[in-house]
């Protein structure tokens, strides 16, 4: 959804290239959401939750933004452009959650109840609860929506659910604590946080096929949205990697120092990095290696950019 909004906006205009909107940072440490300006960079308001928030996700049809509040058992509903909550919803630990390519399903990884939730996207019916070993952690599909992976940080693993069937297709070993999981020209790559690398894993049955140094503690990656960049964030060793996604090789490591966790792309082709240990957010451009910093709450996690919002009001 995001990489539409993003195509879109290019398209509009040359002035749709400029800086604006709304930036939306969990503070997990702070139980909140920080509302920023991405213009000005600064933090307009904050969104209080219950206790500890730590991904957002954007919902298929564009009109909520889903945030899990995991020790909250909660489920927040924004409205994506001014953040005014829409609904509350009970959920067990939503750690991790993202809806499926077709927007059919909803996986929830909840971290510390080592379970993983399947939803029907359109209902949030619950159509399956898988229990795993242990803290299932990151979330992608497969791009028919067919598989979901999710890594299982404790156990050093990954695990592949079919979502027609509603069953565990394998759960395999892949590398010391695997974090963000993205699917990639064919093949699954996990970020493997107690090492400093990334796994390229066959999607077929778990076997890694290649182990590609990116720095320590490799912790999240992320596709650009002209596919043209492959990012990776080491949070241990506090820098972020661009690699091209077609030979998996580095092309340039940018310092972020902080514990860079997520990334969101702006249409002004520079990156929002939340950096989990400095609360603060690092808006890096690309091109000279420079970037400003966002002063937001403690231990910035997720995040999500709407750069077609009105700018907030303070």
């Amino acid at each position: 959804m995001r990489w539409a909004l993003f195509v879109l906006l290019i398209s509009l205009a040359p002035s749709a290239a400029k800086a604006s909107g709304v930036a939306f940072i969990i503070d997990s440490g702070a139980a909140s959401i920080s509302v920023v300006d991405m213009a000005t960079l600064q933090e307009v308001r904050r969104i209080p939750v219950l206790r500890e928030p730590h991904h957002l996700v954007l919902s298929p049809d564009g009109k909520s933004l889903l945030v899990g509040d995991t020790a909250g058992n909660e489920m927040l509903f924004l409205d994506p452009a001014s953040g005014a909550i829409q609904k509350r919803m009970p959920v067990a630990d939503p750690y991790q959650l993202g809806f499926s390519p077709d927007g059919k399903f909803l996986t929830v990884a909840g971290l510390a109840r080592n379970q993983i939730d399947v939803y029907d996207a359109a209902s949030m019916k619950l159509l399956k609860r898988f229990p795993v070993v242990s803290t299932p952690s990151h979330v992608a599909y497969a791009p028919d929506s067919g598989v979901v992976f999710v890594s299982l940080q404790d156990s050093d693993r990954l695990v592949a659910i079919d979502l027609h069937a509603l069953f565990v297709k394998w759960n395999q070993p892949v590398g010391k604590t695997p974090a963000g999981v993205l699917w990639l020209n064919g093949k699954v790559l996990v970020a493997d946080m107690g090492t400093d690398y990334v796994a390229q894993v066959d999607p077929a049955d778990g076997r890694v096929l290649a182990k590609i140094v990116t720095g320590k503690g490799a912790h999240n990656l992320f596709l650009s949205p002209d596919r043209k960049t492959l990012w990776v964030n080491n949070r241990a060793g506090g820098t972020t990697a661009a690699l091209d996604p077609t030979t998996l090789k580095v092309t340039r490591t940018y310092a972020i120092p902080g514990g860079p966790d997520d990334i969101d792309f702006a249409p002004d082709g520079k990156l929002w990095i939340t950096r989990r240990w400095a609360e603060k957010v690092a808006v890096l451009d690309p091109a000279t290696g420079d970037y400003q910093t966002v002063a937001v709450g403690r231990s910035p996690h997720g995040l999500w950019l709407n750069p077609r919002a009105p700018s907030p009001v303070r």
